[in-house]
């Protein structure tokens, strides 16, 4: 009973738990002297809200106000003893006739929790801002620097210089500071002139940076404009180069400038160069943040002009030096400074990352996995994704001629040139489709290849038409091509059902180096979770990941989450040449992969114990499903288990089928009958028989709701609309003309009443009533309609009902995928104008069909005299036409905006106990609660007014049913086998990801052996020592990298889960990996202890789905 506390019966019910607490105040009630209570509204400071306060106001007479002082001085103070028992009669609202009106007494509040600001820190730094202020300015004199000797040791010079970058300071002549930054030459310096310090730089102090060796006694100087870029900022320098007879063994001018840490922009007499610092924080930053090289690169220029001084520019040397070290870098983590072949020896796809939990027979499958049982079969099973990613265009500029990629096909993307050899050989054509879900393809295909070479990668290679098949194919072939043939495929692709007919034929006329001949026995192909419900009903029964033995939990979205991340270099990659653009997306694939790998442990661990709670969840539901269905289990377990083994053969268990005929089938059925009469010499009463007539009326009711559409549509249309709508009406007035003098045979009931009908001046067709049979009473129809037209519209009502509901349906399923697709991909007006126009013609279907099934529902309401059981078909209102929703997705979004509900009203009363002007009623002002819904508790609560949160509307329910014995099994056997479905995936999904967790350890250590391998296979007696050791270091520590990850893996996997915001502690047996123990932070103390979610989350991990190979 929520806060006024549990109910109990019977036994359970004891003497000392239902005590409760009272004054003989509470029985008499408030005197009739007693203060009364009035309410003032005060406007806050800003002038947005207002909050009531309750003001006590003293009775206005001084005899009643001394008789209320001498009562409170003289009453004594009483309290009761508890009583056994709850005094029936007391409170009217607390009696229960049921439960005898006993109740526990509410719960005592909890104390107010004291005041704790989200950051403890900035809470206090207020009143010691003016401290902070002051310091700040001090550091813009000498501060406790003197200013009259040099600090060096036997040094009288005066001191005038200061480097911002080194710790203390303190002031030194030029000579001693010079000498001071011969090891640290890209320090910040500054001068004092007596009155404040100016930038200055090292070699306007006349430092120059020996490079080489130290003590070359023949220095060559360097370009005189010689400029360095550091993160500190962009540095004018001097250098010198060895030249003297050491020089053969220093090496080339570049050389010297690479063994020094710089990386040189041209190979011969370089004149820039940046700092390996510079690039890896930038690289960092633009594969993290998005960072774009001009913004980084005037990032550096405004740290060291401020003020707009001038500055060497040389961003486009920037540009040049980053791709080229990006490369290397993807180089160097491959392997290939280790290959005895080189860079040229570098094969297509070597450099990419793969993921540690896909299955690869050579590296972590275990011997004779080929022969796993067939329940366990699943565990070995690739899953694949493919996407297109339409943010990803480029511009018409540059070619592959004149921009070409330093290792585009060493990567992610396909060999170019056979790509693009393949591409002109393709000529153009049309993707069918019939999917009326995926009406919006042709759309899709076209409307960004204007004024673009290139729409997107995908899995990765360049598209030039939208998703054309041809590409597709190319690409999946391609890939497929490093995956080995006997491992089973799942194969997720948002068009997958219409891609996949006749895939084996294409893949085998592509060209020798892709070609591919699939066993299709191996391959299942699926929708992605998301995107299934754009298609049509027949879709998600044949592909749905739901219902496919082995799928587990995987959603098919994976390779959506890279495209997400991918979306912020859009801008940046749009303006660039092919081969650049190639190398970018490269570097950020590999950034994602890698991520993903270095936290795919913790988002296994995530998934693993979401999989085992919702695991015991399923098998206990679909137990007790079983339990009460014992006796037609077995049938539907047959069932199930032969489409299973043969989808093509045997019934779809979860589909719907309706026996209703359409109205067309009504309409030959009737004709027939009539036909058959005429035969047998039965005389007829008109040339258009009875059903005709029927129809007729009918047809005119269409027309009647189309012409009102197009008259919404055309509220504010030009003069040519105007008149075709007059043409419409027209034509509709014709035909009721016609329809009324049918109406004197068969029904002349209808004319009487239209005559005692007082029509309105203005009346429009549209708007004029057809008087069918069912428009009449039953006393009307019975002595002015002919025998057995009532029955022939009941008929005909009735699969109205039937056909417009179907249709209903589609034209949902079209709305949520075109309102999809626009808010996706819709850009610029052109495009959003098109679909805006598809949007509201599909919406005048929705309309149509609506009003079709409700304008039939009423009629057959009437012919049985109002008696709903009769109708047959549920009555369909306005908020019942809504796309559908997934019942699991609406669970877990409603219980979630519950909890961010409850953290809202807990965060708004936080504010008000600190004394925020808020007013009371927003406590619950974004929280709608059902009417008749008692809001019990606040872990309680319903919110299911919002459209996102609504239960699944009744029309995707199987609706239409009569009722029928038939119908009720069905009904049954559909949501038997979805929870035995539910129950199965769970099950797989634990195997899965506990199967995974394995295959990582297992693919770790592979790796770690293949770097180890490459270290013996340095050597050292033929390679130079300093490259030989260098390798070898590099190797170990690579190898290092890979067993550390598997160390942190089965810490994570082993560990016990604490809850949010604490710590975990060690599984037994499991390892604990340095500095579990204590917390580096010294803002420990304000840890997320009340489980909030304001402190330290969960241990994060890669987003993409963990069964999915991106690659």
């Amino acid at each position: 009973m929520g806060r006024r506390g549990k109910q109990l019966r019977g036994a359970q019910r004891m003497a000392d738990e239902y005590v409760i607490t009272t004054t003989v105040a509470e029985f008499l009630g408030p005197t009739p002297e007693a203060p009364v209570d009035t309410i003032v509204e005060q406007v806050s400071a800003d002038g947005r809200r207002v909050r009531p306060e309750v003001i006590p106001v003293e009775p206005p007479s001084p005899v009643k106000r001394a008789r209320i002082s001498a009562q409170d001085s003289a009453a004594p103070t009483w309290n009761a003893d508890p009583l056994p028992f709850e005094p029936e009669g007391l409170n009217g609202e607390r009696y229960d006739m049921e439960l005898g009106g006993f109740f526990l007494p509410k719960p005592a509040k909890r104390a107010k929790k004291p005041f704790k600001p989200s950051d403890q820190v900035l809470y206090d730094f207020r009143p010691l801002r003016d401290e902070y202020l002051l310091e700040l300015l001090r550091m813009d004199g000498c501060g406790d620097a003197s200013e009259e000797h040099c600090p060096t040791p036997g040094c009288d010079a005066t001191p005038t210089i200061r480097c911002t970058q080194c710790f203390g300071g303190l002031l030194y002549c030029t000579t001693c500071c010079k000498d001071l930054h011969s090891l640290n030459p890209l320090h910040i310096i500054e001068r004092w002139n007596g009155v404040f310090f100016e930038r200055v730089s090292l070699k306007d102090l006349g430092l120059r940076i020996q490079l080489g060796h130290a003590g070359c006694h023949r220095p060559q100087a360097g370009h005189r404009n010689f400029v360095v870029l550091d993160v500190g900022g962009i540095h004018e320098v001097a250098v010198d180069f060895c030249g003297c007879d050491q020089e053969s063994e220093m090496g080339l001018h570049r050389t010297q400038i690479l063994r020094r840490g710089w990386f040189p922009a041209t190979h011969n007499d370089p004149r820039t160069a940046m700092t390996f610092r510079l690039l890896d924080v930038y690289l960092t930053q633009t594969l993290q943040a998005k960072t774009t090289a001009f913004d980084y690169y005037t990032t550096l220029e405004k740290l060291m002009a401020g003020a707009g001084q001038a500055l060497p520019r040389r961003y486009r040397e920037f540009l040049r030096v980053t791709r080229l070290y990006r490369h290397l870098l993807m180089l160097k983590r491959g392997g290939r400074g280790h290959a005895s072949s080189g860079v040229s020896g570098t094969t297509a796809g070597e450099l990419a990352i793969r993921c540690p939990a896909c299955p690869r027979p050579e590296v972590n499958l275990p011997e004779g996995w080929e022969d796993a049982p067939p329940e366990t079969r699943f565990i070995y099973v690739m899953f694949l994704a493919l996407d297109a990613c339409f943010r990803l265009k480029r511009r018409l500029v540059s070619s592959d001629l004149r921009d070409p990629g330093l290792g585009t096909g060493w990567a992610y993307f396909v060999e170019p040139g056979p790509y693009r050899e393949f591409l002109l050989t393709v000529t153009d054509q049309e993707e069918m489709s019939t999917c009326s879900g995926l009406a919006a393809l042709d759309y899709a295909n076209t409307k960004f290849s204007r004024g673009y070479s290139v729409t997107g990668p995908t899995g990765v290679g360049d598209l030039q038409k939208g998703e054309r098949y041809a590409n597709m194919d190319y690409v999946f072939a391609s890939f497929m091509r490093w995956i080995n043939a006997n491992l089973r495929k799942i194969v997720s692709y948002d068009i997958v059902c219409q891609w996949f007919k006749k895939l084996r034929e294409r893949l085998r006329d592509l060209p020798p180096l892709v070609r591919l001949h699939i066993i299709m026995e191996f391959y299942k192909f699926v929708i992605p979770k998301m995107h299934i419900h754009a298609h049509i009903l027949l879709c998600q029964l044949l592909f749905s990941l739901n219902f496919l033995p082995g799928a587990g939990q995987t959603d098919g979205e994976g390779i959506e989450r890279p495209w997400a991340n991918l979306g912020g270099v859009a801008t940046s990659t749009r303006e660039m040449g092919p081969g650049s653009r190639h190398d970018v997306l490269d570097d950020h694939f590999g950034w994602w992969n890698w991520w993903k790998l270095v936290g795919i442990a913790a988002l296994i661990r995530k998934r693993l114990d979401n999989a085992k709670r919702e695991r015991i969840i399923q098998e206990d539901s679909f137990n007790a499903f079983t339990a009460e269905q014992r006796e037609r289990v077995p049938d539907w377990e047959r069932m199930v288990c032969d489409y299973e083994r043969d989808p093509a053969g045997n019934k779809n268990p979860y589909e719907v089928k309706t026996s209703a005929l359409k109205e067309a089938d009504v309409r030959l059925r009737l004709a027939e009958g009539e036909a058959a009469s005429v035969e047998r010499g039965v005389p007829a009463l008109h040339d258009v028989s009875p059903s005709t007539f029927i129809f007729a009326g009918l047809d005119l009711e269409d027309e009647q709701r189309r012409l009102r559409v197009q008259v919404a549509l055309k509220k504010a249309g030009t003069t040519t609309q105007k008149i075709d709508l007059l043409s419409m009406r027209r034509k509709l007035s014709r035909g009721i003309a016609r329809f009324r003098k049918l109406q004197a045979t068969y029904t002349p009931g209808a004319l009487q009443a239209l005559s005692r009908r007082a029509a309105a001046p203005d009346e429009v067709p549209e708007s004029t009533p057809l008087m069918l049979p069912s428009a009449l009473t039953r006393q009307e129809r019975e002595a002015g309609c002919i025998s057995g037209v009532q029955h022939i519209e009941r008929l005909a009502r009735d699969a109205q009902c039937s056909e417009a509901l179907m249709k209903l349906r589609n034209q949902l399923h079209i709305k949520s995928r075109f309102c999809t697709y626009k808010e996706l991909h819709a850009r610029h007006q052109g495009a959003n104008t098109r679909a805006r126009n598809l949007v509201a013609r599909n919406e005048s279907k929705i309309r149509l069909h609506s009003e079709k099934y409700q304008a039939a529902w009423e009629a057959l309401w009437l012919l049985a005299e109002k008696d709903v059981s009769k109708v047959g078909w549920k009555r369909l209102r306005r908020e019942d036409v809504r796309t559908m929703e997934d019942p699991e997705e609406l669970s877990q979004r409603q219980a979630l905006r519950k909890r961010q509900a409850q953290r809202r009203r807990e965060k708004l009363q936080r504010m008000m106990d600190e004394g925020e002007s808020l007013d009371p009623s927003e406590l619950a002002s974004d929280v709608d609660v059902d009417e008749g819904v008692e809001e019990d508790a606040e872990d309680e609560m319903v919110v299911n007014t919002a459209e996102n949160v609504r239960e699944v509307s009744w029309i995707w329910l199987g609706a239409g049913k009569t009722g029928t014995d038939a119908e009720l099994e069905d009904a049954l056997r559909i949501e038997w086998t979805k929870a035995r479905a539910r129950s199965r995936r769970w099950k797989e999904e634990v195997l899965l990801l506990e199967e995974e967790y394995r295959r990582v350890l297992v693919s770790f250590e592979y790796e770690a052996g293949r770097w180890e391998a490459r270290a013996k296979e340095i050597k050292v007696g033929v390679v130079e020592v300093g490259f030989a050791q260098g390798a070898i270091a590099y190797a170990l520590k690579q190898a290092a990298v890979y067993r550390d990850l598997a160390t942190r893996a089965t810490v994570t996997m082993t560990e016990i889960h604490q809850g949010r915001g604490r710590k975990r502690l060690a599984g037994a047996g499991s390892a604990r990996a340095p500095g579990d123990d204590e917390s580096d932070s010294d803002e420990d103390e304000d840890s997320d202890e009340d489980g909030d979610g304001d402190g330290d989350g969960e241990n994060g991990g890669g987003a993409a789905s963990e069964d999915e190979g991106d690659e």
